[in-house]
């Protein structure tokens, strides 16, 4: 599925996680790798501009992090970053440039690129997010199916195992999430598509797009 292959979603030149998908077709190939990843880059990162706080958690000078904040390791927080009241970030985290973690927000093993936002009550787990991509408030990603089963990639008649039980959405960059939606297991959305409020996706929505209900998925002009 050409749709889902990282070169189709991403532009790797706006995360500090580039070398993270050196080498790999599909985004989701890289979730179990975030966590050796940022133990690895964080060793690396230059003491003029990095702070390490605890225990594997690196930090941005220029980042703002609010003192009610949670940051479990491994972790690290990119420059001008802005972790919110009470947001929870419960480790395996990469959180880009100008990246905006708000209240009640929990992040759990994903990487955030550079100027995403989730702002308020998201719940992103197991998932990736491309450059200034918006998760509505109360929008989450659900990242374990009901029956537990492995999450598979479906776009049509297409599909592709992923081998993994933990997997929550791709986005791509610039994608628009709307309040209170849930991106079910499986989900990737294409760059500069648009979901509408309320909505429970599955399954790829193309690039571009406008989705306001499976089954009504529309060029966005």
């Amino acid at each position: 599925m050409e749709s889902c292959k990282i070169a189709n979603l991403y532009n790797l030149d706006e995360t500090i996680a580039k070398e993270l998908f050196r080498d790999l077709e599909y985004p989701w190939e890289a979730l179990p790798k975030i966590s050796s990843f940022i133990l690895e880059l964080g060793s690396r990162l230059p003491e003029e501009k990095y702070e390490k706080r605890g225990e594997d958690v690196w930090v941005a000078k220029s980042a703002k992090v609010a003192p009610t904040a949670y940051i479990n390791g491994p972790a690290i927080i990119d420059e001008e970053a802005e972790i919110r009241h009470c947001a929870f970030i419960r480790g395996s985290a990469v959180v880009g440039k100008g990246a905006v973690v708000g209240n009640s927000t929990e992040l759990k093993n994903v990487v955030l690129f550079n100027k995403v936002q989730v702002p308020h009550y998201n719940y992103v787990g197991d998932s990736i997010l491309g450059y200034k991509s918006h998760m509505g408030a109360g929008s989450i990603t659900s990242n374990v199916k009901s029956d537990k089963t492995l999450v598979t990639v479906k776009e049509g008649a297409d599909r592709i195992e992923t081998g993994l039980k933990k997997f929550g959405a791709m986005l791509g960059d610039e994608v628009e999430v709307g309040c209170g939606s849930v991106l079910n297991p499986g989900t990737v959305i294409g760059p500069h598509s648009n979901i509408y409020p309320l909505s429970m996706v599955r399954e790829v929505v193309p690039a571009g797009s406008i989705y306001k209900k499976r089954g009504e998925v529309v060029e966005k002009i």
